[in-house]
């Protein structure tokens, strides 16, 4: 009797794991498969290689809520905020700008060369349009250099800040250093400038960023974001993550967006990150990726198996399908 009352715990816990599991990757689950063709450049170690920071980082679960966080802090620039407004369709098709997001992180850290020049070239392609007038009067455009490094720059700094916060392994100052240099080679295939190369560099420049400033597009990017089109359930969840997000931002940054977090934020984020971790497990991607090089895939960690890999390194996917790798 005990042991069959233990089975049937087990088994409602694992039908959560994946209801929940399921619901947070079908928001991803809006943009083609980046990797889907990785394994055809076997050996290939992409623009950073296993053996880089970043792989580590970007394969944790905590990477969500960096990716959440870039967001928020990317709207405090008016320039920047203006263009997402202008020449997005952030409120008619929020998951599929999150989606190409995702893509293009999981491009360009987890892909081969080919793979990471297709990222780059699709955003340059995208970039060649985004142009216009922010509401404070300022001309924008998306290849400006110094555009580029904000939006560049701010990611970079949520994935840092947000891996001290809430990963299962926080990194060393010197590994937090290497992830932020790592991260000037993505950079540069854009032409952003400046980018700071070291971890304390990098905080302060986007912490005192001179350009910053409310703004009306700012305004409602931040509405948006912490009042989504989500069923109740999965806002619940997203709510958890947002403030999470929000507790890691620097103050002068908070105060510009307009926004706070709860004195428990950062516990109850933990707590949610912890939940995505057991949840999601690491990176499907980080997977291909490795694979591709020859090495181990640590299959403990590792819950959704990408499209094409199996724990055994076979073809056919032996685990739930991942769907979208950029998490």
């Amino acid at each position: 009797m005990i042991g069959t009352i233990r089975r049937a715990a087990e088994a409602l816990v694992e039908t959560t794991r994946v209801s929940f599991s399921r619901a947070t990757l079908a928001l991803f689950d809006h943009a083609p498969y980046p990797l889907a063709d990785t394994l055809d450049h076997h050996g290939d170690p992409g623009l950073l290689g296993p053996d880089s920071v970043s792989w580590r980082v970007i394969a944790d679960p905590a990477a969500i809520v960096g990716g959440l966080r870039g967001l928020l802090v990317q709207a405090a620039h008016p320039e920047v905020v203006a263009g997402v407004k202008d020449h997005s369709r952030y409120q008619s098709d929020p998951f599929g700008r999150l989606s190409r997001t995702s893509a293009y992180v999981t491009a360009t850290t987890f892909g081969s060369m080919p793979e990471v020049e297709e990222a780059v070239e699709r955003v340059k392609r995208i970039h060649q349009v985004i142009h216009g007038v922010s509401s404070r009067g300022r001309p924008y455009d998306a290849n400006d250099p110094g555009y580029s490094a904000w939006v560049h720059n701010a990611l970079t700094e949520s994935f840092l800040n947000v891996n001290q916060a809430y990963a299962a392994r926080v990194l060393t100052p010197h590994e937090a250093d290497r992830f932020v240099y790592e991260q000037t080679r993505i950079g540069a295939l854009l032409g952003s400038d400046p980018m700071p190369t070291s971890a304390p560099e990098l905080s302060a420049w986007v912490a005192g960023h001179p350009d910053l400033a409310p703004s009306e597009e700012m305004a409602e990017v931040v509405e948006f974001l912490t009042d989504p089109p989500l069923s109740r359930g999965v806002k619940t969840a997203y709510l958890v993550l947002l403030q999470a997000a929000v507790a890691t931002t620097p103050q002068r940054i908070r105060s510009i967006l307009g926004v706070e977090a709860g004195p428990a934020a950062r516990a109850v984020g933990r707590a949610g990150v912890m939940s995505l971790r057991w949840a999601l497990g690491y990176s499907p991607s980080w997977a291909l990726a490795l694979a591709r090089n020859d090495r181990a895939v640590p299959w403990d960690l590792i819950k959704h198996a990408p499209p094409g890999l199996t724990q055994g390194g076979g073809s056919e996917a032996g685990h739930e399908s991942g769907g979208e790798g950029g998490i």
